[in-house]
C-alpha cells in the first residue's frame, strides 16, 4: 500500500503575474489537493524574495478556512524570527476554528542565518582546500549528488540586509533546542520565565496541533526532532545531498515520547507531472533558471516563462546541477517510480510533493495526474 501523499507549497509568483495572484492560487491548489485526497498542505516561509508565502502563519489562516478536511501546516515556520509566545499564539488562534487539523512545523534557518550572517566577509568561508571530493551516486534508483556548497557561489549581501529587516537592532535569536523546548512548555501549559513565574499562552496552551521539526542533514533539527520524540520532515527537494543522512540522524536519536512511539519521517521531494515526460520536461524547463536566482542571485526570482528561455550557461548550469539530478520530471508512471524509489530507500512514512511551474494551471494538473497515479482517491474511498 502507498504512503500518504502530501503538497509543500512556496506560493511562487509567476513571471507575468503578481503576489497577489499567486495567493489565490495557493487557495485554489489547496482546495483542490483536498478533493484530490492529498494528506496534508503546508507553506513554507521565505523573506524578500519573489514567492507570496512570507506570511506563512496567515496564509496558513487562509487555507485552513477554505478548506475542511485536509491538514494545513507549516513547512516550517522559521522560529528565530518569531518569539515562541507569538507562534503559540498564533497557532492557537487557527487551532480554534480548525481544531485536530494543523500542523507547527519548526525550522532552524533563522538561527542559521543569524550565524551565517556573523562572518566579516561578503561570502562565506570556502571547503578546506584539502577536503576529498564528493561524488554523485544512485542508491536503490535514488540520486545522491554531493552537499552544495555555498562557499563557492552564494554572496551574502542579500541574506544580510535581510536580516536587518528581520530582526529588531540588537536581537539575536535564542538557541533552537531551547526555543522548542519553550513552544512545546507554551503548549502543554508548564511554561515558566527564568525567574519562575508560570505564564499562559490565551489561545495557545492545550491547542491541539502537531509539532514537527524541520532538517536537511544530520545536524541539530533531527537529532533534536529524535530527541524530543517528534516527527521529522527531511528536505529531499533542496539538500537531496544530505537528507538521507538527516533521517539516519533522527532515528539513531529517536527515544518515545508522548507525542510518538515510533519515528515517523516524511520525506520531500521537488516533482513537475505531465502526461508524458517531453511535456513535464517543457514545463520544468524553466526550474534550472529559478534554482539558479535563489543560490548565486540573492533569491527566488519571478518563475520564469518557459517559452523562449535561453539555456544556462555551462557555469551557471554547475550551480544547480544537483537539484536538477534530483528533480522528478516525468509522466506519472515515470515520477510514480522514482518518488517509490525514494520512499524505499529512506522508509519514509510519508512523502510531501512540491510542484512549481510558470502556469497555474500546469501545476493544478501536474497534482491531479500524480494524486490518480498514487491512487489518492482509491484510497480515501476505501
Amino acid at each position: 500500500m502507498s504512503v500518504p501523499l502530501s503538497i509543500l507549497d512556496l506560493a511562487p509568483v509567476s513571471a507575468g503575474s503578481t503576489p497577489q495572484q499567486a495567493i489565490r492560487n495557493t487557495v485554489d491548489l489547496a482546495r483542490r489537493a483536498e478533493d484530490w485526497g492529498y494528506h496534508r498542505y503546508w507553506l513554507a516561509e521565505h523573506h524578500f524574495v519573489r514567492v507570496a508565502s512570507s506570511s506563512t502563519i496567515t496564509l496558513l489562516g487562509l487555507v485552513a478556512a477554505a478548506t475542511s478536511r485536509i491538514r494545513v501546516g507549516s513547512a516550517a515556520v522559521q522560529a528565530g524570527y518569531h518569539t515562541s509566545s507569538a507562534i503559540v499564539e498564533a497557532f492557537g488562534t487557527i487551532d480554534a476554528l480548525h481544531p485536530g487539523r494543523i500542523d507547527l512545523g519548526l525550522g532552524r534557518s533563522a538561527h542559521r542565518r543569524a550565524e551565517f550572517g556573523g562572518a566579516p566577509s561578503g561570502r562565506t568561508p570556502a571547503k578546506p582546500a584539502d577536503a576529498p571530493p564528493r561524488e554523485t551516486v544512485v542508491r536503490d534508483g535514488v540520486v545522491i549528488p554531493p552537499p552544495f556548497e555555498f562557499a563557492e557561489f552564494g554572496d551574502r549581501s542579500k541574506y544580510l540586509a535581510a536580516l536587518h529587516a528581520l530582526y529588531h537592532q540588537g536581537a539575536t535569536p535564542p538557541d533552537f533546542a531551547d526555543q522548542v523546548e519553550e513552544i512545546l512548555a507554551l503548549l502543554d501549559g508548564t511554561y515558566k520565565t527564568p525567574d519562575g513565574v508560570a505564564l499562559h499562552a490565551v489561545p495557545g496552551e492545550g491547542a491541539d496541533v502537531q509539532v514537527w521539526l524541520f532538517g536537511s542533514s544530520g545536524g541539530e533539527s533531527a537529532e533534536l526532532a529524535g530527541r524530543l520524540g517528534l516527527p521529522l520532515a527531511a528536505a529531499y527537494h533542496v539538500a537531496p545531498g544530505t537528507a538521507l543522512d538527516a533521517v539516519a540522524a533522527y532515528r539513531a536519536a529517536f527515544r518515545p515520547s508522548r507525542f510518538l512511539r515510533e519515528p515517523y519521517v516524511v520525506v520531500s521531494a521537488d516533482v513537475v507531472v505531465a502526461a508524458d515526460d517531453a511535456g513535464a520536461r517543457e514545463l520544468a524547463s524553466g526550474y534550472p533558471h529559478w534554482v539558479h536566482s535563489i543560490r548565486a542571485e540573492g533569491g527566488a526570482v519571478d518563475y520564469p516563462d518557459p517559452n523562449g528561455l535561453a539555456p544556462l550557461t555551462d557555469e551557471q548550469r554547475g550551480v544547480v546541477e544537483d537539484r536538477l539530478a534530483t528533480q522528478f520530471v516525468g509522466s506519472p508512471a515515470t515520477v510514480v517510480e522514482r518518488l517509490r524509489a525514494l520512499q524505499r530507500l529512506t522508509g519514509a512514512d510519508e512523502l510531501l510533493v512540491t510542484t512549481i511551474t510558470h502556469g497555474h494551471e500546469d501545476r493544478l494538473e501536474s497534482h491531479r495526474l500524480l494524486a490518480e497515479a498514487w491512487g489518492l482517491r482509491a484510497a480515501r474511498a476505501a
